[in-house]
């Protein structure tokens, strides 16, 4: 699996494991099905892994260090976030999270994009993963934090960057706006983007990813199938779109997405992971599984080639515009192994 390394050497693989699922997204996972997706996630090539203390109250973190124990640490890279911590919560420990994942409310989630806060949620991650040292750190939705994420908060993670206790660092959100004002405004490496660079929500190429590029900073492109809505070769008529019911307009459009990928004989899922990869400021796709069954078809799905055949036909139709300066095959900005 093809490699990009940004410009202070944090590699990413171009495909990454998204450990949402892992910490009981929506429903509970069990260990065994959790050890099987990092494990067909790294015989698939994949070396690059995302958790966040969010993801399960822990939970996620827990178990990708667990995974990932027995693997040479210097060969893979792992991203964690910060910006909520996870204060101790016994009078609610009886109940169930109510952050949408299956796990008992042992903890509550408290906003702090402090410095103090930031190393504490930090030294707590490395404590859950039973590692020494994380590659990178992402600020976690600060959308509603603005002011103290974009000083006391990425100053902290360029200090510890500075200090060689971490390799990379940027923000991670469900939004374009705010991460370009923190590619413009900050040193970051890197930003992941959510959701917004999708067949379906090309919001990011109007100004992230143009900037992103210019200022040599490296995107990760998540939950590129909305939520459902394009993770399926058709889309039923009960999809979730960014997590709610798809509207009905949106179904439509992505039948028509399919039907174009049938006549190039290429899947709609296999479109999805392969869009984001053609801007060349994207570094890697990050797609969570729940068990090795679907981390294989993750890495399946990557492997497929995608004629660019396709692409002009979805822009000739107008249902996906070209994407400026993609190459006939996916690249990206960074050195690649």
């Amino acid at each position: 699996m093809r490699t990009r390394t940004l410009t202070r050497g944090a590699k990413l693989t171009e495909l990454g494991l998204g450990a949402a699922q892992l910490g009981n997204l929506a429903r509970e996972t069990s260990d065994t099905d959790a050890q099987g997706a990092v494990d067909a996630a790294w015989d698939s090539g994949v070396r690059y892994f995302d958790t966040a203390p969010h993801y399960g109250l822990g939970l996620s973190e827990r178990r990708l260090g667990a995974a990932l124990a027995r693997r040479p640490r210097a060969e893979y890279t792992v991203s964690t976030k910060v910006g909520r911590l996870l204060v101790p919560s016994p009078r609610t420990a009886h109940r169930q999270d109510d952050g949408g994942f299956a796990v008992p409310a042992t903890h509550r989630r408290q906003w702090d994009f402090s410095r103090d806060g930031i190393l504490r949620s930090l030294e707590g991650s490395l404590t859950r993963l039973g590692l020494d040292h994380v590659d990178v750190v992402y600020l976690h939705d600060p959308d509603d934090h603005w002011h103290e994420a974009s000083t006391t908060g990425v100053d902290t993670l360029v200090e510890l960057r500075d200090q060689g206790v971490v390799k990379a660092v940027g923000a991670g959100m469900n939004q374009g706006a705010m991460l370009a004002e923190f590619v413009r405004r900050a040193d970051v490496d890197l930003v992941m983007v959510a959701g917004r660079h999708t067949l379906l929500d090309r919001s990011a190429l109007d100004e992230l990813l143009p900037l992103a590029r210019e200022r040599g900073v490296g995107v990760v492109a998540a939950a590129v199938y909305n939520s459902g809505l394009l993770a399926a070769d058709r889309p039923p008529s009960d999809a979730t779109y960014d997590y709610l019911p798809a509207p009905r307009e949106l179904i439509a459009r992505a039948g028509a997405l399919a039907d174009v990928c049938e006549r190039h004989g290429v899947t709609l899922p296999e479109a999805a992971i392969a869009y984001p990869l053609r801007h060349p400021a994207v570094v890697s796709v990050v797609l969570g599984a729940r068990d090795a069954r679907q981390s294989r078809t993750n890495a399946e799905r990557l492997a497929a080639r995608v004629p660019d055949a396709l692409w002009a036909e979805l822009a000739a139709l107008g249902l996906v515009p070209e994407v400026p300066g993609a190459p006939s095959t996916p690249s990206v900005a960074g050195e690649g192994s």
